[in-house]
């Protein structure tokens, strides 16, 4: 499906036919131990929960709905999170954090829903608090990409180890129609801005975003879901039998997200084999052990430590009519 065009891959990616989370979830776990409810406020439908076991093993398990009848979108709000989902997903995963159960995640939303009952019910801080929280996590992390995913709603639930995309999946910091209303004030133009926009799971993958691409068949997952379960599940096993052998998963989710979209000669650099980039003023620690971003007191225990002089901060704003010199990031 190399033809295929951006456009119509967005298209693929919403098609309401598509494998779902649940359809996932179902055809590759067992005893599902179904999570519900943030603690603090409400149970949010849209984001689901589980203790399960993948090959008999224990996993955690997290997934984002969309629903294909009327109904169903209501019910999951169209596939956009609340905070209360982001909170229950946090939840999780410091339980498997707890209990050493490695964590997979299937993403499909447009993003965080951007009303203002969610705004005033904190979304910002529940997916900042995503963030931070799957950035440090010490257990594996690996995030599905199945159908569309979209600005920090779908990151907050994708930080992971691997990244994996099934060939017509999209993943950007906002959808088409949105990016085409901002920069040409048309959102009529979203297929141009598809295009540009360097979106699909092939570009991901060139740039470093993504570490797998799965391949579907003729025409999207829904022609064929069977064969596409079974390449999830070889693809899945795989990976958790790699990161079982990582000794700082922490460090090298750090490493794999910091390579991202560093220029070299003219290319952009894959992850394959990712090299650390600190921050200008910060040195790591010297015991040998793989560093990450200190905390605002200056240290992670065992990953490196700050003193007052060298915390890194942000580069001096340039002063009004004199070219700043700042560096374009991208691939050329």
């Amino acid at each position: 499906m190399s033809d295929v065009t951006a456009a119509q891959r967005v298209k693929l990616a919403r098609a309401v036919s598509r494998p779902g989370a649940m359809d996932y979830i179902n055809a590759l776990f067992t005893d599902l131990f179904v999570c519900k409810g943030d603690r603090l406020h409400r149970e949010d439908p849209c984001v689901f929960g589980a203790i399960a076991r993948f090959h008999g093993k224990p996993v955690t398990v997290i997934g984002t709905r969309k629903g294909r009848t009327f109904e169903e979108k209501m019910k999951y709000n169209f596939g956009m999170p609340s905070p209360e989902g982001y909170r229950k997903a946090q939840r999780l995963m410091r339980q498997a954090e707890k209990f050493k159960r490695p964590i997979i995640t299937f993403v499909d939303t447009p993003g965080a829903y951007p009303g203002l009952e969610a705004e005033a019910e904190g979304q910002g801080q529940a997916i900042a608090a995503s963030l931070a929280l799957m950035s440090s996590l010490t257990v594996p992390v690996i995030a599905v990409v199945i159908g569309e995913a979209g600005s920090g709603g779908a990151l907050a639930l994708a930080v992971g180890n691997r990244v994996i995309l099934m060939e017509n999946a999209v993943y950007s910091v906002l959808s088409p129609e949105g990016f085409a209303s901002i920069l040409w004030k048309d959102a009529g133009r979203a297929d141009e801005a598809a295009e540009v926009m360097k979106l699909t799971a092939a570009d991901l993958l060139r740039l470093g975003v993504a570490d797998q691409v799965i391949p579907e068949p003729e025409g999207g997952a829904q022609n064929d879901p069977k064969a596409v379960f079974a390449a999830v599940d070889k693809a899945l096993t795989r990976h958790l039998n790699q990161l079982s052998k990582e000794k700082d998963l922490a460090a090298q989710r750090y490493q794999k997200f910091r390579a991202m979209g560093v220029v070299r000669e003219g290319r952009c650099r894959s992850t394959s084999s990712p090299t650390t980039i600190w921050p200008r003023s910060w040195t790591p620690a010297t015991s040998g052990s793989s560093a990450a971003p200190a905390s605002r007191s200056g240290a992670l225990p065992g990953r490196g430590r700050l003193s007052p002089s060298s915390r890194w901060r942000p580069p001096a704003r340039p002063s009004p009519g004199r070219a700043s010199g700042r560096r374009t990031w991208g691939c050329a």
